[in-house]
């Protein structure tokens, strides 16, 4: 039963990353090179998988994950890969985060789906930290 539980927990950001990565895929040479160097940067250790990075948020942000993209950043001289995921929350409003791909950190966000709504908070604390 919990592996029924579990397959169907992750199907949802499993088509959503999938529907990424084809869209990602069917562009000129550009984009097939970006998820070549994402898979590579996976296998290098450089970036966490995609299911800790959705632990997390579902922990700290329960709701529906409708959309996952990794990038790279570059920002201020550095670079740094970038899970930006949505979140759909109960009540309708979406959130949309920027993870720390390396570890976990989410670096902030904005709940978009309400007209008076305030920015996520940041959290500071990376995976595995026990918090």
């Amino acid at each position: 039963m919990s592996n029924l539980f579990s397959r169907r927990r992750w199907r949802t950001p499993f088509l959503a990353l999938c529907a990424v990565l084809l869209a990602c895929g069917s562009g000129a040479g550009r984009a097939g090179d970006g998820h070549d160097r994402a898979r590579q940067a996976l296998e290098a250790g450089e970036v966490l998988p995609l299911r800790a990075i959705l632990e997390r948020v579902e922990r700290e942000y329960p709701g529906q994950v409708i959309d996952v993209e990794l990038e790279r950043e570059h920002e201020s001289g550095r670079e740094r890969w970038v899970y930006e995921v949505k979140v759909l929350r109960s009540g309708g409003s979406l959130v949309k985060l920027k993870v720390d791909a390396r570890d976990g950190t989410i670096l902030g966000g904005k709940d978009q789906g309400k007209p008076r709504s305030k920015s996520v908070q940041p959290k500071t604390h990376p995976i595995g930290d026990g918090r």
